[in-house]
This record gives structure tokens, C-alpha cells and sequence, in this order.
């Protein structure tokens, strides 16, 4: 049974203004059952590129020790890869959309700047940091990533770098569950029309938006970033939990994550 006052799904196109909006709203309503469901598998202190469960600590990505840089965090959360970060020596500053995500971190405990903002216009100078990181945080749900990461282009030194995790582009093309029923394809791989949900009245309270591989591709050079790995980890064995639609059955067969490392040449 549908209750009216449930978001309903629909493909709809959804502007950066609204797309942001949605976002603040939806995680803002979210993030205490968010950090409840995924708390415990993130860690508080952990560098947990997806539901695979990769850790920054082995996969290092980041490409050089971060002890003594400027690190930005984009889409933080609880800034569990802040955390991280700070215990490697880094100078971390987590920002997220989100207040009451960042309202975890604070619970959880910080002694490193946290910053509410919007990661298509990011509050700080040219070149403030060596490097920038975003474990699925803001690029699945703006209009416009290329202004995002224009935004990071411009905030890096150079010789910076910028890594981000987001959903595997061909996830877009399947159902999202976990099961059997997620293993046949039901949707164009082509479709970039975004996915919504939207309240009774028409009001986006949630947006994501799908991209191919080849598009991400783009997206990063036309910021002006040097693409130097795209890493797409497998399902480890050790990992059995299941994460929305993610799984080991999907896990095994299809990659759930993919991850971007880019260069500021």
C-alpha cells in the first residue's frame, strides 16, 4: 500500500538548484539512520571508498603519504575519512551539504575544521590544498559536476590530486536490489535522465544523477584534470553484508563502484 505523503519515483530532468536543495534536505532527514545502518562498516576512523569495503589504507590512492598535506574532503558525513586522514599526519577539512551529517562528526568527535557549504562553490582560495577526496560524496547527486570540479581544479595546488568514488555507471542499467532480480538488465544504459523522488506536491526530496563511463571521463578533463587510474574494486570475500544494492551475489558478477584518480598537472 502507497501512503500519499510517501515520495513517489519518477525520470525527471532536475536542475542544479533543485538537485542541491533535494540533497540538503534528504540527508538532512537521513543521516542519523544513515550512520545507524553503515556506522559500524565505515568505522569512525576508516578510509572506506564503497560498499566493497576498499580501504584507502591498502588501496592508497591518494598516491603519497598524507602526512604534512592540506587535505579537502567533499561529501564528508560524519568525516570517518577525515578522521583518518588526521591520524596519518594530514591536515584535514571535511565540508558536506548536510548539517546534521556533520552534526555526526561532531558526536563522534573532530579536531579539524568542518565546513557547511555546497560543493559547487566551494569557500576557499585558489590552490588552498595538495589534495581532495570524495568517497561517493556530492558527484552522484549534482546537476553539473563539471562545476564541481572545476571548483576542486581550482582549490588544488599543483601537482594536487583528486580522487572520488561514485555508484558504477552501469549499475544505472539494472534494478537496484541485491538479489536475483538485480542481475538482468531493465534500463538503458544511455538514459542520463536523473532519478527523483518527489513529494505529493511535485518537490524533488531526493535527485541522482546517472552518467556512462565515458561521460565522467569528460567531465574530468574539461575541469582540466589529468585522469591517471579508474579503479573499479571487486567484491572481497571477507564482505557479506549486503548495502542497499550492492551485494556479494551482484558484487561478484558486476562492479558496484567505480573510482576516479585524477592529476592538477
Amino acid at each position: 500500500m502507497i501512503h500519499d505523503d510517501e515520495p513517489q519515483a519518477t525520470r525527471r530532468q532536475a536542475d542544479v538548484t533543485e538537485s542541491s536543495r533535494a540533497s540538503r534536505g534528504w540527508w538532512d532527514r537521513n543521516a542519523d539512520e544513515y550512520q545507524t545502518e553503515h556506522g559500524e562498516f565505515l568505522g569512525d576512523d576508516r578510509f572506506i571508498w564503497g560498499p566493497e569495503g576498499l580501504d584507502e589504507a591498502e588501496a592508497r590512492l591518494l598516491g603519497r603519504p598524507p602526512a604534512g598535506l592540506d587535505v579537502l574532503e567533499i561529501g564528508a558525513g560524519a568525516a570517518q575519512c577525515s578522521r583518518w586522514l588526521k591520524a596519518q599526519g594530514a591536515r584535514p577539512v571535511a565540508l558536506d551539504l548536510s548539517h546534521r551529517q556533520l552534526q555526526h562528526a561532531l558526536r563522534i568527535g573532530v579536531d579539524f575544521p568542518l565546513v557547511e557549504a555546497d560543493a559547487g562553490a566551494l569557500p576557499f582560495a585558489d590552490g588552498s590544498f595538495d589534495l581532495a577526496c570524495s568517497a561517493y560524496g556530492a558527484i552522484p547527486f549534482v546537476a553539473d559536476p563539471v562545476l564541481v570540479m572545476r571548483e576542486v581544479h581550482r582549490v588544488l595546488r599543483p601537482g594536487g590530486r583528486w580522487v572520488f568514488s561514485v555508484t558504477h555507471p552501469i549499475r544505472w542499467a539494472f534494478p537496484d536490489e541485491p538479489g536475483p532480480e538485480g542481475l538482468s538488465v531493465a534500463a538503458s544504459y544511455f538514459d542520463r535522465t536523473p532519478y527523483v523522488e518527489q513529494d505529493e506536491t511535485g518537490r524533488a526530496v531526493y535527485v541522482e544523477h546517472h552518467r556512462t563511463l565515458g561521460d565522467r571521463v569528460r567531465e574530468v578533463a574539461a575541469a582540466g584534470f589529468r585522469l591517471v587510474d579508474l579503479v573499479e574494486p571487486e567484491w572481497p570475500e571477507w564482505n557479506a553484508q549486503e548495502w542497499g544494492g550492492w551485494s556479494p551475489l551482484r558484487g561478484h558478477l558486476i562492479p558496484g563502484t567505480a573510482i576516479f584518480v585524477c592529476d592538477r598537472d
